[in-house]
């Protein structure tokens, strides 16, 4: 059964571009709630940690370092089966092959600056919201 919840962050590129504010009203009109939003700056650590996942490829340095650049916008959302519905309004990782429409078309700049991260399965929206919530901090 498909979870009621997942885990974004808008980029260093979206926020300092001021997509921030179109990117949450997306995801308001999608139907999600927002029930954790705060922003942040990860450090170098921080953002290695979290994307520890990748350590082994080859973009693993470049993400950190840019992941790291700026302040990130950490949210989590709430809606019946939120993980799928929200890749579906991201779109694909590469803006170039995202369907019209979606956050990472109109607001992505490449693969690494795509706008958005969004948790691509449930057990990784609980992982990735533990990471930047505490439970004092959930609606």
């Amino acid at each position: 059964m498909a979870g009621n919840f997942t885990f974004t962050m808008i980029k260093p590129a979206a926020y300092e571009n001021k997509h921030a504010g179109k990117i949450l009203d997306m995801i308001l009109q999608g139907g999600f709630r927002i029930k954790a939003i705060k922003l942040v700056k990860l450090s170098y650590e921080q953002a290695g940690e979290f994307y520890g996942i990748h350590k082994d490829r080859p973009f693993y340095n470049d993400l950190v370092t840019f992941m790291s650049s700026g302040p990130v916008l950490a949210a989590i959302l709430e809606k019946e089966n939120a993980v799928d519905d929200y890749r579906k309004l991201i779109g694909s990782t590469n803006p170039a092959d995202a369907a019209e429409g979606t956050i990472r078309k109109l607001f992505g700049i490449s693969v690494q600056k795509n706008a958005v991260h969004g948790s691509d399965s449930d057990e990784n929206a609980a992982i990735e919201a533990a990471f930047f919530f505490s439970a004092l901090e959930r609606c």
